[in-house]
């Protein structure tokens, strides 16, 4: 039996050779100029000034949450459906998440939600972008600068996404995924459009929270006494060796997202005439890049998301369940946080959801795998 592996990367030579430059040029840890570079080119094409390449998604959240002033009792409205590293960075940071449901077509937080939930203890909204798609992000700064929020924009699984903000004006222009709220975090995994094996990077254009975040991935070494220190910080930092795999895929990210669009066309191609599923789809004022592909089970299907994955994996088909809420988290209830909360969209969807294999490297025959055993357990 053929094995379709959930995620396959695509690395090219280019990659290869930039990673053997680093290696021989013996700068192999945080220092080097493809650190540099990776900053700079990925912050200029997502719309920001900064760029500070941090060691992963998760520990971008904490030094972007830490940077944006979140500290004890500080409010952050954040979408329950979303992986725990967001409302993590959060409690860690002594401050609480708020949360709100999830939109039931693009999986992002509901953005009407939000108004509702914010306080005088409100510090920030943490916006997550779903899957590939983006959040309708102009309510969300509309309603930061009224009440005079950070938005914190988690923007780990659209590389390369738009989002075409002023349509309701004289002026509607696109801006890129990542380059919207005031400050912004990646993560280059290796299931990611653009990859590092690990890796992640934050963004701004704040000077004041760019400087805080290069010093919080850096343990807050001091300037004037390096070993001297008045703050506690991290060792989050990205080496030269993974930005140098990183740079060259900046470069041909529009390829990359191309290669992702048209795996999300094959697949729908191929499976949307079966009944009882809802397919990825995207709203007319954004451009997905599919980071995933999708499936999401019709409440009319007596199957669940764990039948389904268990039948496509005795198929050859490896899968991932979609998130499980934090609202049902037992960490956060343990700290008596969303006792009693309940998130109808977000609870349905955990539990009804999974996504199949459509990393870079997927094949057409892999796809004609796929799909004929989604289509075998459906029928």
């Amino acid at each position: 039996m053929t094995w379709v592996p959930v995620n396959e990367p695509a690395l090219s030579d280019e990659d290869f050779a930039a990673l053997s430059d680093a290696f021989k040029s013996g700068w192999i840890s945080s220092a080097g100029r493809y650190v540099d570079e990776f900053e700079e080119s990925w912050a200029a094409y997502c719309g920001h000034k900064h760029g500070i390449a941090v060691s992963n998604g998760t520990t971008a959240l904490q030094v972007a949450v830490e940077a944006a002033g979140i500290g004890e009792g500080d409010e952050v409205i954040m979408p329950s459906y979303t992986i725990i590293s967001c409302a993590s960075a959060v409690v860690r940071a002594g401050g609480v998440p708020v949360l709100v449901d999830c939109d039931p077509v693009t999986f992002c937080m509901d953005v009407e939600a939000v108004a509702a939930r914010v306080t005088p203890r409100t510090r920030a909204i943490m916006v997550v972008h779903m899957f590939g798609h983006p959040v309708d992000m102009d309510p969300i700064m509309m309603l930061a600068e009224q009440h005079g929020l950070i938005v914190i924009e988690d923007a780990a699984e659209v590389h390369g996404a738009k989002y075409l903000s002023g349509r309701n004006g004289n002026a509607p222009h696109w801006l890129t995924c990542g380059g919207i709220g005031h400050i912004s975090t990646f993560s280059f995994f290796a299931n990611k459009l653009i990859t590092t094996g690990e890796g992640g990077m934050v963004l701004t254009s704040d000077e004041r929270m760019a400087e805080r975040s290069r010093s919080l991935r850096n343990l807050c070494f001091r300037s004037d006494r390096r070993f001297l220190h008045t703050e506690h910080g991290y060792q989050y930092r990205l080496t030269n060796m993974q930005a140098a795999v990183g740079v060259n895929q900046v470069r041909r990210i529009e390829e990359i997202v191309d290669r992702k669009r048209r795996i999300a066309a094959d697949y729908t191609a191929r499976l949307e005439d079966i009944p009882g599923i809802q397919l990825p789809t995207e709203r007319d004022w954004a451009k997905s890049v599919f980071w995933v592909y999708p499936i999401l089970l019709g409440n009319e299907r007596d199957l669940d998301a764990v039948g389904f994955a268990a039948a496509l994996r005795a198929r050859g088909v490896e899968t991932r369940p979609f998130f499980l809420g934090m609202h049902e988290q037992p960490v956060f209830h343990d700290l008596g946080l969303f006792q009693g909360e309940r998130y109808p969209v977000t609870e349905r969807i955990a539990r009804k959801g999974l996504y199949i294999p459509s990393g870079l490297g997927l094949t057409d025959e892999q796809m004609d795998i796929v799909s004929a055993a989604v289509r075998a357990v459906l029928a």
